[in-house]
């Protein structure tokens, strides 16, 4: 390619070399992209909280089955129902037959024991429980159908055109897809509809009996900045991973979809992020992607990942849990994926490993302690320290009361009636962890309100099984 010449001397020595640098990052990157595009089955997006601005998108538009990943709009529509009044974090929910069902992961309680909705909330987001998942579908919306409903009518007002929803868990469901733009908008409308319920997508671990559960989402206590959302896999879908991580104010939405194993999709997202939070520096040299909502559908079906995740070449089962890696396929250069990710790294110098980004695993708080039954101090429930919403406390005798009749437990909830349009976006800041396991249930003095009449006693409720 030939450049003309500037016209003003002053330009005359950068210009030509500059334009000669863009341009054989550019002829690499196309043909480095098309490699690797051809190579891999996966889509990763990596978004700016705050703007919607795409910063890195490969396949992003390509259909994918979002196996758990689905239950962050079973938390999103349940906590809107919170939001709104509908029920409260104290509300009991009953474990049903339909509920015991479920194949793993799942907490395995026996049909008839009662769970309050802050609990499943958390046994959802980090244990990653299918059962707990029909539970809050059951309590929420009547049945998995009903709750599927609302699921859909919320992707929908979001703008979540490729995506849609026949269970709250993401167990394997033609019917069950997504992508991973609409995950993107999924997550921004979370921190931004949502921001005093956070905590739960970066709860390090909870603690039910003797039993401790890490959070699945490695990045967690591991990555600088790391502050939420959800993990997936079944073999159809590979490892899909929705991360969030904050610095100086500037939050970065990281989706990877069809990683290899645990281990992949968690440095795969720690790299993006890092790009992301690093970028600045380059910034005029970064072509605009536009808007995570003007990324165009792929007319394609989702891939089905079975034979390379699940299949006989694999030496050993893959699981959701894994903790060793040894089927770990390499991420090459960090994985830049886009023809303009690889421009931008060739202009960076050498690229840094994953391992030189995760760090080892250092807890930020005590394990959130869960149970069955009904809540130990009642119309206390916080949310990172801060009392919820929904809770009520009376001015006579310190009893509570929730915002909804115990009888919510039980019946259907109707749709939040949402707003036309979405609150102001809130700055965000990073995340100070909160120390004391007790902080997730400990009782925060409120303003007294009247109560209609005195809370119901809660039936007594079944002993949970040994964990």
């Amino acid at each position: 390619m030939e450049v003309p010449k500037a016209r003003n001397s002053h330009r005359t020595g950068p210009v030509p070399f500059v334009a000669k640098l863009v341009c054989t990052a550019l002829s690499a990157a196309v043909l480095s992209g098309a490699a690797l595009h051809e190579a891999k089955a996966e889509a990763t997006l990596l978004i700016e909280a705050d703007t919607g601005k795409v910063l890195q998108a490969e396949n992003a538009g390509q259909a994918w089955y979002p196996a758990s990943v689905t239950k962050l709009m079973t938390a999103y529509v349940t906590l809107r129902a919170v939001k709104d009044r509908k029920i409260s974090l104290d509300t009991l929910l009953t474990v049903s037959p339909n509920a015991v069902a479920q194949q793993p992961s799942k907490m395995g309680f026996k049909a008839g024991i009662q769970v309050t909705v802050d609990n499943a909330l958390k046994m959802l987001m980090v244990k990653s429980a299918n059962d707990i998942a029909v539970v809050l579908a059951e309590g929420v919306g009547g049945s998995i159908e009903g709750f599927a409903d609302m699921m859909n009518k919320a992707a929908q007002r979001l703008g979540m055109t490729q995506t849609s929803y026949v269970n709250p868990n993401g167990l394997p469901a033609d019917g069950q897809v997504t992508s991973a733009r609409d995950l993107a908008i999924l997550a921004r409308a979370m921190i931004r509809e949502l921001p005093e319920y956070d905590y739960y997508w970066h709860i390090s671990a909870i603690k039910f009996g003797k039993r401790i559960t890490r959070n699945y989402n490695k990045l967690i206590d591991r990555y600088p900045g790391a502050d939420g959302m959800k993990t997936g896999f079944i073999c159809a879908s590979g490892f899909n991973l929705v991360a969030t991580a904050t610095r100086n104010n500037k939050r970065l939405i990281a989706v990877v979809l069809g990683a290899y194993s645990s281990a992949q999709r968690t440095n795969k997202a720690a790299m993006m992020l890092e790009r992301g939070f690093n970028s600045g520096s380059i910034a005029w040299l970064t072509p605009s992607l536009g808007n995570v909502s003007d990324i165009k559908a792929l007319d394609a079906p989702p891939p089905n990942m079975r034979d390379d995740i699940c299949g006989k070449k694999r030496k050993r089962p893959p699981s959701e849990d894994e903790e060793d890696d040894a089927d770990e396929q390499p991420v090459a250069n960090g994985d830049p994926g886009s023809p303009q990710s690889v421009m931008l790294s060739s202009l960076r110098g050498p690229a840094v490993k994953p391992s030189d980004l995760l760090h080892d695993l250092t807890p930020s708080m005590e394990p959130v302690v869960v149970f069955a039954g009904p809540p130990k101090q009642p119309g206390a429930a916080t949310v990172a320290g801060k009392p919820a919403k929904g809770a009520k406390v009376a001015a006579v005798g310190g009893a509570a009361a929730d915002s909804a009749p115990a009888a919510a437990a039980t019946s259907p909830v109707n749709a939040p009636a949402f707003a036309a349009a979405p609150p102001a976006y809130p700055s965000t800041t990073a995340f100070t962890p909160v120390t004391p396991a007790a902080a997730a249930t400990a009782p925060t003095r409120l303003a007294a309100v009247p109560l209609p009449r005195p809370r119901p006693k809660h039936q007594a409720a079944a002993k949970p099984i040994k964990p």
